[in-house]
Formats: C-alpha cells, sequence, structure tokens
C-alpha cells in the first residue's frame, strides 16, 4: 500500500497552479478543478433529507472542492438502492434546495447523482420488484424482472422527470450513473443483459437505453445545468463491459452532443466492489453490518466478493489514459487520488478534472490544505473501514482517533 498517514512533505503556495484555476464545466464555471466525487452518504433516512446530509456537503464545499456531489438520488421509488434511498420528487424538492444553497453559500457548485438501481436494488426493503434487462438474481435475493419496451419507455420518462426537479433544486450539474450495475451498466453490460430485441446483443442495441436516458437528461435540463455520465471503463468481471466496448460507447456519447464530461470508473456492486476502490478489503467491517443469519455465510465467502487488490495511486489512470487518446469529450479522473502531484499530472496530460472521494472524507479541507501549501499529500490510508458506514453515516473512522489523539 502506497498511502501513509502524514503528509510527506509541503507543497508550496496553490497560486498559478492548473490545478487550482477555474474551469468551465459545460454551462457552468468551477472554481478549481477537483471535485468531490459521488460517495453514499447514509444520511437519508426513510428517503428524508436531513440536516446531516446538508452539512456533509457545505463541510465539502467549504474545504474547498469546486464541486460535491449528491449520491445517490433515485429517479423513481422503484429506482432506489432501498428504502432509505432518497428519490427525486417533490416531495425532496424542499430540503434539496436547502442543500444546494448550503453548498452555493460555501462557494462551491453542486451536483445530484442521479439513476435506477436495477439489478443493485434490496426490492424487500423497497416493497417492489427489481427490474433488470434480463431476469436474474438481484443484490436483494429476489429474481429480477426483465424490462419491456413499456418499461424502457416509463424509467426514460423517470430521467426526465428527476433531472427536472433537480434543475429546480438548484443543482448545477446532473451526474447519470452508467456503471456498477446498476440499471443502464446492466444494460451495457454483456454478462448481465442476454436479450435478443432491439435492446440486447451487440453494444449499439446495448447501448441504446443509456443514450436514451442521457438524451432525456439533455432534454430536461437543456442549457441551465452541465450533464455529466459516471462510466465504467472495466466491469472487473469475466465477460463484463470492458475497455474496448466502453471506448467505443464513449464515442457514441462524443457525436450524440448531449453529455459535457465523462467520469471514469469500473467495477461492480453485484460480484467485485473492491475493484472500484482498492486496498484493505473491510471484511469484518462489512459482516458486522448483515443479519446474524448472513454472517457466517460472509465469513464464509466474503473473500470472494470483497477481492484483494493492492492500493496503488490513481490506479484508474492506465485505463483512462485511453479515453483521451480516443474521445475529445472532457474527462474527469477518479480512484485513489491522494497526491496533490497527481492531481496536477492529470490535469497536465489533459483531464479536464480530478474527482476525490475518500481522501475528502478523512480530509473535507484537504484542498484548502493543498492551495494553502500547508501539504501535499493526504492523510488516507485506504483501510476502505469508511465503506461499511453507509448504512449509518458515511465517515471517516480513524477521524475520532485522530481528535482523540
Amino acid at each position: 500500500m502506497t498511502g501513509c498517514g502524514v503528509a510527506a512533505g509541503r507543497a508550496g503556495s496553490g497560486v498559478g497552479r492548473a490545478v487550482f484555476e477555474p474551469v468551465a464545466l459545460g454551462p457552468i464555471a468551477l472554481r478549481n478543478r477537483i471535485i468531490k466525487a459521488a460517495t453514499f452518504e447514509g444520511r437519508t433516512p426513510r428517503g428524508m433529507v436531513t440536516d446531516g446530509l446538508v452539512d456533509f456537503h457545505r463541510q465539502m464545499a467549504e474545504g474547498g472542492v469546486a464541486m460535491t456531489t449528491v449520491a445517490y438520488l433515485a429517479v423513481s421509488p422503484d429506482g432506489r438502492t432501498d428504502r432509505h434511498c432518497a428519490v427525486l420528487s417533490e416531495a425532496t424538492l424542499p430540503d434539496l434546495e436547502r442543500l444546494t444553497a448550503a453548498v452555493h453559500g460555501a462557494g462551491a457548485a453542486v451536483s445530484a447523482q442521479i439513476g435506477h438501481a436495477g439489478l443493485v436494488a434490496n426490492s424487500r426493503s423497497n416493497g417492489t420488484a427489481a427490474v433488470a434487462p434480463s431476469r436474474r438474481l438481484s443484490a436483494g435475493g429476489t429474481l429480477a424482472r426483465a424490462l419491456t419496451d413499456e418499461g424502457i419507455e416509463r424509467i426514460t420518462g423517470d430521467y426526465r422527470r428527476a433531472a427536472e426537479i433537480a434543475v429546480r433544486a438548484g443543482f448545477d450539474c446532473i451526474e447519470v450513473h452508467l456503471g456498477h450495475d446498476y440499471l443502464l451498466s446492466s444494460f451495457l453490460s454483456p454478462r448481465l443483459n442476454h436479450r435478443r430485441d432491439s435492446w440486447g446483443g451487440r453494444l449499439a442495441n446495448r447501448a441504446r437505453f443509456p443514450l436514451q436516458a442521457v438524451g432525456a437528461v439533455r432534454e430536461a435540463v437543456g442549457d441551465r445545468a452541465a450533464l455529466t455520465v459516471k462510466l465504467n471503463m472495466s466491469d472487473g468481471i469475466p465477460s463484463g463491459f470492458w475497455l474496448d466496448e466502453s471506448l467505443a460507447f464513449a464515442g457514441m456519447l462524443e457525436s450524440q452532443g448531449a453529455v459535457d464530461a465523462i467520469e471514469l470508473t469500473g467495477g461492480s456492486s453485484l460480484s467485485n466492489p473492491m475493484y472500484l476502490f482498492r486496498g484493505d478489503a473491510p471484511r469484518t467491517e462489512f459482516a458486522a453490518t448483515l443479519p446474524a443469519p448472513l454472517r457466517f455465510g460472509f465469513k464464509v465467502s466474503g473473500g470472494r466478493f470483497l477481492r484483494d487488490y493492492a492500493f496503488e495511486e490513481a490506479y484508474f489512470l492506465p485505463y483512462a489514459r485511453q479515453f483521451l487518446r480516443e474521445t475529445s469529450l472532457p474527462l474527469i479522473l477518479l480512484g485513489g487520488v491522494n497526491r496533490l502531484a497527481t492531481a496536477e499530472g492529470a490535469v497536465a496530460e489533459g483531464f479536464t478534472l480530478v474527482a476525490m472521494g475518500r481522501a475528502l472524507l478523512r480530509q473535507p479541507d484537504l484542498v484548502s490544505i493543498w492551495a494553502r501549501g500547508e501539504a501535499d499529500e493526504g492523510l488516507c490510508v485506504h483501510c476502505n473501514k469508511c465503506i461499511p458506514t453507509i448504512y449509518s453515516g458515511t465517515r471517516c473512522v480513524l477521524v475520532g482517533a485522530d481528535q482523540a489523539g
């Protein structure tokens, strides 16, 4: 593991460094090139937007990021991950307006990550059947229904309505989730999409629904907000969506002309989540979040679900560089950015923005620390014990220890 617990040195003032310069993202202006990536906040009990969620994103904004991303806002009740997931609706609109106002008051922009969970949904918790490209077991252990043409059109309309509500709530950017086995991602995946109609088979067909949903979002928001997508470069599993097709799909997005940037990610929420995170696999901590009957089984098989991947700084960079060569769309680098030099290097190579997640959970003010020249590396040690806290309020478990010391 390459992370360290103490910053290695002094970076010098951030003045004059490209990573701290303003940049345009579609129709909006950002104060620098570092954004807070979407990470489940665990602060929407029963789908309610809470003071805790508002404070979480206000803190990120006060810490210096250009934009913070609210995750994960479902486009419909059946698109929730579980019953504690917030839905973009008239009911949540007033509190989401309060959240965006708080972020704007701290000088940052705010993005809404929107999507439909599909196979990742816990249908028992939601009280509604999960849907997917093809019939198969969902994350909730129930059989998901294969979407009909009418279902695809309905959900496309849900994306359009959700995006309109997000703009009314004051969001500056909409991020459409096209990764991690969520519904649109599963349509792209040859492993999960076994359809033999015009929505399955060759990539052009598997891409139809994702492109249609993205187009509907752009129609809804026009030039009132930026539009980005979070796209899997690789699912990290055999027979899944991989670079050859994700590069081709990026070309389709470019030809469509609807999106302002692509955030590049990877991994499978259903089969290989650690492909996204890398570093220590928090199996013991994750097992503790499960009901007692499931814990023994997880102890036996958890190593196959939470696999071991050594952490490397900017571990997605080799794949992401291929997109720089293949598309002219602005790109957002994600994945294990913990050092100022890494962010600077990404911008120098041509990435428009750098997205950070766990490093900002440990230090919400890390961008300001870098800009002041007080350090050039974050304190995150990539233990990943923050991952199981999504069920109780996502946080770095080491922050309390820091303060106690």
